[in-house]
């Protein structure tokens, strides 16, 4: 499955538990040698009272994360086309805490992100005192950036033309700074005008994706922090378009896409 070419090895363990070692996660994901993908994604049976399913996130390193923005919506529409849930909403429980999937027109899916955290400690981001903007030293540079946790941690750095950005140099070199003690997904945000921006992500265990659902959350909630953007934002990636909208502190964030299914099968480890 894909969100924007952001894409997933999906695995149903709703009926019999599945227990993937990090090599066998690792050669799912190989492009040559398994099926391909930025993340696998395992769904479980819930634990927890009213909660539907529970979905766990590896990343292409065999490393487990805690949330995934295309990836959940990926999850719902699974849920959905496999008549696995008979309502118009599903409740998810991941590693970070829950969020609610809704089914849209149009074959779109809305989900409840969660309200942001921006205390340092919290993403974490050992810096000190909260800022709205970091300085941050690098091998041979100072660069700023912005930091706020979507249940996982995300840096973002505003650029001129996202098309020139640094992302494969930059962005490995503020995931391995020791100010991120569990590393961090950076973002290289343009802003275009108050409703508009573009977005490459370079993300932890995987490298510069196509698309990132929490990354193009985190962008819009620094940015409408910053006083640069609108509470409702159309985030441009490169495998597409996510509607953002962020009402202000205290307020959960809303992010609206789609969800491709590509193929099923089955594979042998």
């Amino acid at each position: 499955m894909h969100g924007l070419g952001n894409d997933f090895v999906l695995i149903d363990a709703l009926q019999s538990k599945v227990e993937l070692s990090s090599e066998q996660l690792r050669f799912l994901a190989d492009r040559r040698f398994g099926v391909g993908c930025d993340q696998i994604l395992l769904i479980e049976p819930s634990q927890l009272p009213d909660v539907d399913i529970r979905y766990r996130i590896f990343n292409a390193d065999g490393g487990e994360v805690e949330q995934c923005g295309n990836g959940v919506r990926c999850v719902g529409d699974y849920l959905r086309r496999r008549s696995l849930i008979d309502s118009d909403s599903v409740k998810v429980e991941t590693s970070a805490g829950l969020v609610t999937i809704y089914f849209e027109e149009e074959e779109l899916i809305r989900v409840d992100m969660g309200v942001p955290v921006f205390e340092p400690k919290s993403i974490p981001f050992d810096i000190g005192t909260r800022q709205t903007v970091y300085s941050l030293s690098l091998d041979d540079s100072e660069i700023e950036l912005m930091a706020v946790s979507m249940f996982n941690p995300h840096a973002v750095i505003a650029v001129e033309d996202v098309k020139l950005a640094e992302v494969s140099k930059i962005g490995p070199q503020i995931q391995a700074h020791a100010c991120f003690p569990e590393s961090v997904n950076v973002g290289f945000m343009e802003i275009v005008d108050r409703e508009h921006i573009r977005l490459r992500v370079y993300e932890r265990g995987v490298g510069e994706t196509l698309a990132c659902g929490t990354g193009a959350c985190a962008a819009v909630v620094v940015g409408i922090n910053a006083g640069k953007l609108d509470s409702k934002v159309d985030v441009e990636l490169t495998g597409g378009h996510l509607k953002i909208n962020w009402a202000g502190a205290g307020e959960a964030v809303w992010m609206l896409g789609p969800a491709i299914t590509v193929f099923e099968g089955q594979i042998e480890l």
